[in-house]
């Protein structure tokens, strides 16, 4: 409870800071439209001081209703070299769940879970960031995550390292150390570079989990791809990796038909289709296909930086797979 206030005051500060410095904009230009148009200050201020009102009205939306709002997306995806027994697979794609945001919202998380035993898919896949900043943050959590109860492979994001925290590195390591035990705990089969084959009547296909992967310096990147899929080649391959930006880098061209990815939360903000989070990533939410490769990016459950979620809503994936 003491974090999830921490979050709300930063959140009203921030917005409360936005505000002065657009109340100070909209003076300016007040001033400077009476100046060149003659357009009466107090009118056009008046106005300025109204249309301010929304930010903090959309924030409050986002965080009290938007971010329990999930989201069940139908995707269906065709590939030519698909195994004909994996015609018709479906595959569950969650990510980015912070458990640090559910804090004191345990209900809506065990909501979410609920919808995706719903839907009875045949796998579920976690694309990484379980936790914001220590373990300790699944304490409440672990038993509703525990019951997915599909087959649940994950991987690890750069949040799931623990280097937000205030930590030394031994210390950080003993965080990780900890959180692969309680995921493993839940049931899910964690991947550290390592794949697993699923069969079907007499096909198979290749689930590959890599570690946080990512061209930026900002994030660790530990994934050893090659390692991850040794004894795979001419499989259809299904690649998991937190960072989208590891597709573009790594994994396009290569033959990795399927990736699946999370770790932008689209910022957690779209207005009219239009989502900041563009600026950032070329692959930042949604299905993306080049020369017959596809990656599909989750905006993800949780948040981080504010507790709020305006304009994109938290995701429960379903990907349908055809030949």
């Amino acid at each position: 409870m003491k974090d999830m206030a921490t979050e709300v005051s930063a959140t009203l500060m921030i917005i409360l800071l936005c505000w002065i410095l657009l109340t100070i904009a909209d003076a300016a230009v007040g001033g400077l439209l009476k100046l060149m148009f003659g357009i009466p200050f107090r009118k056009v201020f008046v106005w300025g001081l109204l249309s301010l009102l929304l930010p903090p009205l959309a924030i409050g939306y986002g965080a009290l209703i938007e971010r329990n709002c999930f989201r069940v997306n139908e995707v269906r995806i065709s590939f030519e070299n698909l195994p004909k027994g994996f015609d018709g697979y479906r595959i569950v794609h969650i990510s980015d769940i912070h458990a640090r945001s559910f804090a004191g919202r345990e209900r809506h998380l065990a909501r979410a879970i609920d919808k995706i035993n719903g839907l009875n898919p045949d796998i579920a896949v976690f694309t990484g960031d379980l936790i914001t900043l220590s373990p300790d943050e699944l304490d409440s959590l672990a038993p509703i995550l525990g019951r997915i109860q599909t087959k649940t492979f994950s991987v690890l994001g750069n949040h799931d390292y623990s280097i937000y925290s205030n930590s030394s590195a031994q210390a950080r390591q003993a965080h990780l150390e900890d959180l692969i035990s309680r995921e493993k705990a839940l049931g899910w089969d964690l991947l550290l570079d390592e794949h697993r084959i699923i069969s079907k009547d007499a096909d198979s296909i290749a689930v590959i989990g890599v570690q946080n992967t990512s061209p930026s310096r900002h994030f660790p990147s530990k994934g050893d791809l090659k390692k991850a899929s040794k004894g795979t080649n001419g499989m259809f391959r299904i690649v998991l990796s937190h960072d989208p930006m590891h597709w573009e880098n790594e994994i396009l061209g290569q033959d990795y038909p399927l990736t699946l990815s999370g770790h932008t939360h689209a910022m957690q903000l779209s207005l009219l289709g239009w989502s900041p989070s563009r600026l950032l990533f070329d692959q930042y939410r949604g299905l993306y296909t080049r020369s017959g490769q596809s990656i599909y990016v989750n905006p993800g459950f949780g948040e981080t930086i504010f507790p709020a979620r305006i304009g994109v809503r938290p995701e429960i994936t379903v990907i349908t797979l055809t030949r």
